[in-house]
């Protein structure tokens, strides 16, 4: 028999076997034919992997989506992923916002309150912009990527020996189907081995789609791992921005009082700095107070004696004009008050220099 000859038959032999398998699978959806049922604990780990595929390409996607809002260069990345390419690096969100304000706030004069802030925020923005970075990168590590691989691979692999189950399967009704059929006792002895000889191969098969199902319970267990390493990459990345926004704002101080004085225009009533939420107020609590009570109760004392007092500087403050003092965060200073001044202030004196200082940016001494 040459190769030509053996490739025929071995064609031949497939697509019998495919014809069988499909007459098969077509008479049991039509009810005309027995169909060999999987064992209870076989169909409840099947069950199991394919609820485990579901959810896990539903939360892989999500996660993309929380990490990458961008669908444009989540497809990019995609893309050069294919390709075995490095994506271009480019700015993400907070660092191009974080420029754009370090730029405005040096166009504006970093000698101003204005572009000294400006300044600032864009450097809090682009620090956060690098934590997102940070954040991006250990949450594909430590846990977009093993759940690809699940999905990719071992999924794929089950997959796969469930596909070759469910032949082996329509292969033993087949060969059970033509046992019924056979009329002679040789047809019926052929018909009995071809049973005997499917069921084995369709148990071995069973057996080895067994084993791997068990293995999603250990697939659950990596999966929780990773879990917690995502939680703790988030738990990072958000204890970073809130540290840089208590910086940012202890930096800033009073700012919309700031740009008032600048814009030389007076308010009675002092504008109060940006509130720390209710649920971060432990974590507040240790910044110094620059409450109107803390602030009223010290300055009246103060208004109210013809003495001074030391103060010390909370935050940087650029002066306006030539009337007020410049600050630096964390000097001390002598204040007192005038009669007539504005409630807001006080004269601050740093060896021969003097000049109005805003209250909101002391901390009275004892």
């Amino acid at each position: 028999m040459n190769i030509m000859d053996f490739n025929v038959k071995k064609l031949a032999a497939d697509a019998g076997t495919f014809l069988s398998r499909a007459v098969q699978f077509t008479e049991e959806k039509l009810g005309q034919a027995e169909k060999t049922e999987l064992d209870a604990h076989l169909e409840n780990l099947l069950s199991k992997a394919e609820c485990t595929k579901l959810w896990t390409e539903k939360i892989m996607k999500q996660t993309e989506v929380l990490l990458q809002p961008n669908p444009n260069a989540r497809i990019e990345e995609f893309v050069y992923e294919k390709l075995d390419r490095k994506a271009p690096s480019r700015m993400n969100n907070p660092e191009l916002l974080g420029q754009y304000m370090i730029d405005a706030g040096n166009e504006f004069g970093p000698g101003t309150a204005y572009g000294n802030a400006l300044i600032k925020c864009g450097e809090t923005q682009k620090r956060i912009g690098t934590a997102d970075r940070e954040l991006i990168q250990t949450s594909a590590i430590n846990f977009l990527t093993p759940l690809r691989n699940f999905i990719e691979g071992d999924y794929k692999t089950i997959t796969k020996e469930r596909k070759l189950l469910q032949n082996k399967r329509l292969d033993l009704d087949a060969a059970k189907t033509r046992l019924k059929k056979a009329k002679v006792a040789e047809a019926r002895a052929a018909s009995e081995q071809e049973v005997r000889i499917t069921q084995s191969e369709f148990d071995r098969q069973a057996e080895i789609t067994r084993l791997l199902l068990e293995g999603i319970s250990s697939t659950h267990a990596h999966h929780l791992r990773c879990l917690n390493d995502f939680v703790e990459a988030q738990m990072t990345y958000y204890a970073q921005c809130y540290q840089y926004m208590l910086d940012l704002q202890k930096q800033l101080g009073s700012f919309p009082s700031t740009f008032l004085s600048n814009n030389n225009q007076s308010s009675t009533t002092p504008v109060q700095s940006l509130s720390t939420p209710s649920v971060l107020a432990s974590a507040s609590a240790s910044l110094p107070s620059v409450s109107n009570s803390v602030v009223t109760s010290g300055i009246s004392e103060l208004k109210s004696s013809s003495g001074s007092r030391k103060a010390r500087v909370l935050y940087d403050y650029d002066a306006a004009n030539s009337s007020e003092l410049s600050l630096l965060a964390d000097e001390v200073i002598t204040v007192y008050s005038i009669p007539g001044m504005d409630s807001d202030w006080l004269m601050g004196e740093r060896g021969n220099q003097k000049g109005k200082v805003p209250i909101t940016y002391l901390e009275l001494l004892n």
